[in-house]
């Protein structure tokens, strides 16, 4: 059910001892259609992320090349455990930078959406290219570590600037649009690594990926601040408090349940990405290799693009199933075709060596992926503008550290049983969880909050 605002202009989920941030008035900072102004902030932001999308799926695709060259240049011995084990350290290392990255809300909400979007992208395209010219395992590590300090913020900053720019009456269809990009973005990885994989090599894909994110930099340098935004800090002053005052405010007794509540079902996304999107490829090409395949790059490939593409399909229905279902049960129904797609990929197909039942079970599990776009709709309409993208940053950030210790227990499941299928296979355990923690945050539905 969609409630209605307030009397007094606050949010159904404002605490009760949480005053209006901003008075009634300003809601006409709102625009009421869509401007050139909100379709520039909008291209901006779908830029970035799917320019996300296009660097996480690049390592998906390359980590066994870039690691089998890598590993011997630092001492290890270049084994299928190895690779795997190091895959996985590297995945982890990439989760604990992005988990840092939760700086650029507070930067957003003290200096604006503009200066921390150009910040965040151009981190991540500059080490994404570094990356790609390491010349040993750790420098490479380095350089994805301070990638995704850029990367992690792309989400947060995305997701804030589209809700408080767009009219409200597109505000729910364009966040589900908005969070397809990402998964856009690993869609035209695939086809470039499919068609060019053998001539770029990995170090190729790293530095390819410069060019497009310094295009989305140009881009996002003739971007305005929302209107919201700007209407928010002439009613409160330019810049006022401290950098860290927004924190302390998320974390407060008016929004501390609900934001730890975002954070534990973040977690339990985050671990289902890594097991449908990061090792899928992995998946069927040691299966592909172990059926004596030749093809075993084009199968990488098109398991990526299936997936992929079942996420987008599933980012565009999540608006829809949002006003049907509300918030949270749209989440719930998510993570429960993540437990279908998971156990059937990875306790089904994966020990049986069978090709075709992963392909088939992909779609659940890409699908059941587009869990985060509820939350590029949900949590804005969680918080008031003064704390949006630092409540937006925070949850979506922090919770990569969760994963990262995750993935460090995955690589160490997989080194143990020499096979991906017991630890992927365990990754649907904390979807069994979330579907039960789903209550420790508020149904919305009403009006951006102010």
């Amino acid at each position: 059910m969609i409630n209605a605002p307030q009397a007094n202009g606050t949010s159904p989920v404002d605490s009760p001892d949480e005053p209006p941030t901003v008075p009634d008035s300003s809601r006409t900072a709102a625009p009421r259609h869509m401007t050139s102004r909100a379709r520039r902030s909008f291209a901006a932001a779908v830029g970035g992320w799917a320019m996300d999308g296009f660097d996480i799926a690049i390592f998906a695709l390359v980590a066994s090349p870039a690691l089998a060259e890598l590993l011997p240049k630092s001492g290890v011995a270049a084994t299928g455990t190895n690779v795997g084990v190091y895959a996985q350290l590297s995945a982890a290392v990439f989760l604990a930078g992005w988990g840092l990255s939760f700086i650029w809300g507070p930067v957003a909400d003290r200096y604006g959406r503009r200066p921390a979007m150009i910040g965040s992208i151009l981190t991540f395209s500059v080490f994404t290219a570094l990356a790609g010219a390491a010349g040993n395992l750790w420098i490479f590590m380095a350089c994805r570590f301070l990638a995704a300090v850029g990367v992690g913020g792309e989400w947060a900053l995305a997701g804030t600037a589209v809700a408080e720019s767009v009219p409200e009456r597109l505000r729910v269809r364009l966040g589900g649009l908005l969070h397809s990009a990402t998964y856009v973005g690993a869609v035209l990885t695939g086809v470039l690594y499919l068609a060019a994989g053998h001539t770029l090599g990995w170090r190729g894909m790293f530095l390819f990926g410069l060019a497009p994110a310094l295009l989305v930099l140009f881009l996002r340098l003739g971007v305005k601040e929302p209107e919201r935004f700007e209407a928010h800090r002439r009613q409160t002053g330019q810049e006022a408090g401290s950098l860290w005052a927004p924190l302390r405010t998320v974390l407060g007794p008016s929004y501390r349940a609900r934001t730890w509540g975002n954070l534990v079902l973040l977690v339990v996304c985050v671990m289902g990405l890594w097991a449908g999107t990061t090792f899928g490829a992995t998946a069927v090409s040691t299966m592909a290799d172990s059926a004596g395949r030749r093809d075993a790059t084009r199968l990488a490939s098109l398991i990526t693009l299936v997936g992929s593409l079942s996420t987008i399909v599933g980012c565009w229905c999540v608006p829809a199933l949002t006003r049907r279902l509300g918030r949270r049960g749209t989440l719930v129904l998510l993570y429960v075709l993540m437990i279908v797609g998971i156990l059937g990929s990875y306790a089904y197909a994966y020990p049986r060596d069978d090709i075709a039942a992963f392909f088939l079970f992909a779609p659940v599990l890409g699908f059941g992926g587009a869990n985060f776009a509820v939350f590029t709709i949900w949590l804005p309409e969680q918080y008031p503008t003064r704390i949006r993208a630092t409540a937006f940053a925070f949850t979506t950030t922090l919770s990569r550290w969760a994963a990262a210790v995750g993935t460090l227990l995955i690589a160490y499941g997989i080194s143990v049983t020499h096979s991906l299928a017991l630890p992927l296979a365990l990754t649907a355990v904390p979807f069994f969880a979330g579907i039960l923690l789903t209550r420790l945050v508020p149904e919305t539905g009403a009006t951006l909050p102010d």
